[in-house]
């Protein structure tokens, strides 16, 4: 397996720059140990704070060598504080921030001797959490399944890179689900790459086969961007965030009725709660990227991290070339 080395790498003691997204439901203890194993850093997806599913998948890492970290959702654990606490008694290397306030939250992950990494989606977002002392920065694209604001990748790195210069590494999110991607990224300015919808179709995941081979058959046509899903579990999310997902018989019975859906009587609560527990696809959220026309297995999470890095490597060397076929003409 080839190694990249990068500020990233550099900076949180890893071999590889391949973040694993901290994906509610779906970043466990196994997935996320495969990924630091890998050389990558593997992030536990905490997300809303359910406390015994975090001990549960917090404890195995523990016995972890490698470095390691959480991912939390800042607007949840803001009404909870004691998640945070919980998350770092764990001893993480690395807490991943949200969605919320990183100034709230970073001298406590500082002080509990974890490295804080925030993710953004706009300009402002990344000069609040360089301000309040982030260690790195996920920039975050549309592109990214689940939730985040309008803008592409593509020109939001640089320009994130523009505005805070050399004081913190950057981690892209969004579109990126081989070595293409990380090379653009890195081209681009990031120091690393985070991918989510890659590490879905993971054995390792969380998930069902039946939803990983669900997310592998469908295409990047077949996703929506939508508030329902979080309307229909009762979640707050900052109302300028959608998220995206594959269409199913839910969405397509309440998409663009979301205040419909608000005000729909207890029981449609009641009955996606019931669908989850079943694993009922057409019925239960399955949050992908614009990256699903490029994902069609479900391998072992360290073979697509020694594939991302094979791809990449060769990738960039077919750019040295590129240049040396430059000099030549």
């Amino acid at each position: 397996m080839t190694d990249l080395d990068t500020r990233l790498t550099r900076s949180l003691n890893i071999r590889n720059p391949i973040v694993l997204a901290p994906m509610g439901g779906a970043s466990g203890a196994r997935l996320a140990s495969a990924v630091s194993r890998a050389g990558g850093l593997g992030l536990v997806g905490a997300s809303y704070g359910d406390e015994q599913w975090m001990r549960t998948e917090l404890a195995p890492m523990r016995e972890l060598e490698q470095p390691w970290g959480v991912g939390l959702v800042m607007f949840t654990v803001a009404r909870n504080m004691a998640l945070l606490d919980l998350a770092l008694n764990y001893r993480p290397d690395v807490v991943a921030l949200s969605f919320g306030n990183p100034a709230d939250f970073i001298p406590t992950i500082h002080r509990g001797g974890a490295k804080a990494i925030v993710q953004i989606h706009e300009l402002d977002q990344a000069r609040a959490a360089v301000d309040a002392g982030a260690d790195a920065l996920i920039v975050q694209g549309a592109e990214a399944g689940g939730h985040s604001l309008r803008r592409g990748l593509l020109p939001l790195l640089p320009a994130v890179q523009d505005l805070v210069g050399d004081r913190v590494p950057l981690i892209a999110a969004g579109g990126i689900a081989d070595g293409r991607g990380v090379a653009a990224a890195l081209v681009l300015g990031a120091d690393g790459v985070m991918l989510g919808t890659r590490f879905l179709a993971s054995e390792e995941a969380l998930p069902s086969e039946a939803f990983k081979r669900r997310l592998i058959e469908s295409a990047t046509s077949d996703t929506v961007r939508t508030r329902i899903f979080d309307r229909v579990r009762g979640i707050e999310w900052p109302e300028q965030y959608s998220g995206r997902a594959i269409a199913n018989r839910f969405s397509d019975a309440w998409l663009g009725r979301d205040d419909a859906l608000a005000e729909a009587p207890e029981s449609v609560r009641q009955d996606y709660a019931r669908a989850v527990l079943a694993d009922d696809l057409e019925q239960r959220v399955i949050w992908a990227g614009e990256v699903l026309d490029l994902v069609g297995d479900i391998k072992p999470a360290r073979q697509i991290v020694s594939d991302l890095l094979e791809d990449t490597t060769r990738v960039l060397r077919n750019g040295q070339r590129l240049l040396a076929l430059d000099k030549i003409a």
